[in-house]
């Protein structure tokens, strides 16, 4: 089903919490349409609402029933935000949930009034239109998925998860794994100092060889593997380089490892 940009915003979006991911989410849909006047921003402390949010420091049962509802909250504030939800009526409401490992049965039972529940996994690229986001629903109709899929794919891409299970892989992945890659990029600008290089000059030449390689991956046919043997040629300078992260599968265990950390505590917060 397809839906027009106008038919994808709610009528009314009330918004628990806007952090850095909240925030950056609501300021690329006002770019693409979203009328501020129909949002409601419940934060003590908001950043760069514009004009017409209107913004509360604290749920007030007096709120009108909103057509969607974003929780923009960390997963171990739900038990302390559940209660003042079911002052509200939201049996038309689609709640939308970004908490890390907290289930839809979970949010269920804590928010059993609510019409519907979908879950989302963003990432920090959210903040350019980059994003790559994950949804799950159980139940939910076409017409909500059609929105749903629509409204995420203006801030970049949005893929529909077909096992609720694999949220928590997402959120390893490519929840987490924009500061894997900051992380490495740093460490590349280090290494390169350590050789004998300027510390500024490093920094860029790593950052901007990360931002050509990405770009260039993502235009390839091939795979970031076969990519990776085409730069390396057979006793060169890459294959040396090479073989300290292939030898004893070093890199894949240390990422593997990195990740199940990850998608454990993402299962650990929603319990």
């Amino acid at each position: 089903m397809e839906v027009g940009v106008l038919g994808v915003f709610p009528q009314s979006l009330l918004v628990i919490g806007s952090g850095n991911m909240a925030g950056a989410m609501l300021r690329g849909w006002f770019a693409q349409g979203l009328d501020p006047a129909a949002v409601a921003v419940v934060d003590p402390c908001p950043r760069d609402l514009p004009t017409g949010v209107r913004h509360l420091t604290a749920i007030d049962p007096g709120l009108s029933a909103p057509d969607w509802l974003l929780l923009g909250i960390k997963p171990q504030m739900l038990a302390e935000v559940a209660p003042q939800l079911a002052r509200l009526d939201l049996s038309h409401a689609l709640v939308v949930s970004m908490l890390a490992g907290v289930e839809c049965a979970g949010l269920r039972s804590a928010i059993p009034n609510a019409r519907a529940i979908a879950r989302i996994m963003p990432n920090m690229a959210v903040s350019i239109g980059q994003s790559v986001t994950a949804l799950y629903a159980e139940e939910l109709s076409d017409d909500d998925r059609a929105r749903l899929e629509s409204l995420f794919a203006m801030l970049g891409t949005a893929e529909w998860l077909a096992d609720e299970a694999q949220m928590h892989f997402v959120t390893a992945l490519s929840g987490s794994g924009p500061a894997y890659l900051f992380r490495f990029i740093d460490a590349l600008g280090k290494a390169a100092e350590g050789l004998g290089m300027p510390a500024d000059q490093a920094a860029r030449f790593a950052m901007a060889m990360v931002r050509g390689s990405a770009e260039l991956a993502s235009r390839s046919d091939e795979s970031p593997a076969e990519l990776a043997e085409r730069v390396a040629s057979p006793g060169g300078t890459t294959r040396a380089a090479l073989n300290i992260f292939d030898a004893d599968a070093a890199l894949d265990r240390l990422v593997g490892e990195a990740m199940a950390a990850a998608a454990k505590r993402s299962a650990e917060l929603g319990q």
